[in-house]
């Protein structure tokens, strides 16, 4: 067969992510004997706010997500191979689902790295293959130093099971260290490429397909500061979003926040309407609409006349 190479879409791990990836951390962390308050210390979350988060399809921050990467390691050491056992192709939702209903093992890992950041991977991996052997190759290179061990096992431990998961009996994958167990490699035989996956779907592919199209889509809309932003005014919308308190999650003052975001040409209002006006197109125009006054609370307004004001306005 020809080489092949697959890299993933995304250039770098700081990207919005399913709260999925957060909830299984905290899981674990409540399983080994922390409390959700201490697992949670620093990224302005509570228990409450993931499972809310996680049940209405929202996001956290890379940066959340790395706080209680930082909290575990701390307190229980090198975790990371014992948390990526905790997941399998369920674990991510539409994306997990779109894998299991492609052709193949091939289809399943370009989807894979095609949709990368629906994964919740910090260490994002590379495919190659000649004629014989595939090779996968984690590296942990460009992550925080204190936690790179802890991340590539957790990655490279999940992305192993899931791709053994696909197929009854595996492509008999085998999963090697570098020293250190900052990078690693997943190498199996070409010949499972092909491989037809037993709950393989056209129709039920191109769904899910869809799902994930429309959330990454979204995630790609905005990058850097703004993108972070956008997600820190969904998780605070109830409450309306002030500034003040997105400053404050973003570990900045109002004014420097103000000033990142002018210099990436967005004002804080213009993203908090951006994120408003979508959600109530989604809430109130979409295929299942809520009621007014329920949309109003969720977007952090008093009433729905408050939410018709605003609504006028964005229409300008």
């Amino acid at each position: 067969m020809s080489s092949i190479v697959l890299e993933p879409a995304a250039e770098g791990w700081d990207f919005p992510r399913s709260p999925t990836g957060l909830r299984v951390l905290l899981d674990f962390a409540v399983d080994a004997g922390l409390t959700p308050q201490r697992a949670l210390v620093g990224t302005g979350l509570r228990a409450a706010d993931v499972v809310r988060l996680e049940s209405a399809g929202d996001e956290v921050t890379a940066a959340q997500e790395l706080r209680v990467v930082r909290t575990l390691h701390r307190a229980l050491g090198e975790v990371g191979a014992a948390v990526g056992e905790r997941y399998d192709a369920a674990t991510f939702g539409a994306f997990g689902y779109a894998l299991l209903a492609s052709r193949s093992v091939l289809d399943a890992m370009v989807f894979a790295v095609r949709f990368i950041e629906l994964s919740n991977a910090f260490a994002l991996p590379r495919a190659t293959a000649d004629a014989d052997v595939v090779t996968i190759s984690i590296d942990g290179a460009a992550l925080p130093v204190d936690v790179r061990r802890f991340l590539v096992e957790r990655d490279a431990v999940a992305v192993h099971r899931v791709l053994e998961s696909l197929v009854p009996g595996g492509v008999g994958a085998t999963l090697v260290w570098t020293t250190g167990r900052e990078a690693a490699t997943i190498r199996f035989g070409t010949d499972q490429l092909e491989r037809p996956l037993p709950e393989r779907s056209a129709q039920r592919l191109a769904l899910a397909a869809q799902v994930c199209t429309d959330t990454v889509d979204t995630r790609r809309a905005r990058s850097g500061l703004a993108q972070a932003v956008r997600v820190l005014i969904v998780q605070q919308l109830g409450r309306g979003a002030p500034m003040v308190d997105v400053a404050a999650a973003l570990a900045v003052s109002e004014r420097t926040l103000r000033r990142r975001l002018r210099d990436e040409g967005v004002g804080y209002q213009e993203l908090l309407d951006e994120v408003r006006s979508a959600l109530a197109a989604t809430l109130l125009d979409g295929r299942v609409t809520m009621p007014v006054a329920a949309v109003a609370a969720r977007l952090g307004y008093a009433d729905a006349v408050a939410l018709a004001h605003a609504r006028a306005r964005w229409r300008r």
